[in-house]
């Protein structure tokens, strides 16, 4: 809601966005809008050949994890200690599916999809624009 507030008057945040460099933007723009499927929202050119392509991912959280889960979470998903500081997760509704689509589209598939503790399908690819990235479907309701 426009102007809301949190318990103490501040200001809450009302959007997350992950800004990424991409050296071959026009394959990194293919990749997540086209073949990921993230509603391009916007796109601005500016002076210098500058360009971004704003896509939209549905609702955005910020997830903070101690360099303890961090580890867990890559033996989980991956099996041995892989992932930057920086991973990026993305909720989807067919993870085998979205796994294919991705390797076919110019990811490289680090681990396919295997059923996590948590009750979710994870995979874990390298993509785009340097980023590693986690596909998931939750599999409870």
């Amino acid at each position: 809601m426009r102007g809301e507030t949190d318990h103490e008057g501040r200001g809450r945040v009302r959007q997350l966005r992950l800004v990424v460099e991409a050296e071959d933007f026009e394959r990194a723009v293919r990749f997540y809008r086209d073949v990921l499927g993230m509603p391009e929202e916007d796109a601005f050119s500016g002076p210098g050949d500058a360009l971004v392509v704003i896509l939209d991912a549905g609702r955005a959280t910020l997830e903070i994890a101690n360099p303890a889960q961090k580890r867990m979470i890559d033996e989980v998903e991956v099996g041995r200690q892989v992932a930057p500081r920086l991973r990026v997760a993305f909720e989807v509704d067919d993870a085998e599916g979205v796994t294919r689509r991705l390797a076919d589209g110019g990811a490289e598939v680090i681990m396919p999809p295997i059923e996590t503790p948590w009750r979710s399908l994870n995979a874990r690819l390298e993509a785009p624009a340097g980023l590693q990235i986690t596909v998931f479907q939750e599999l409870d309701p």
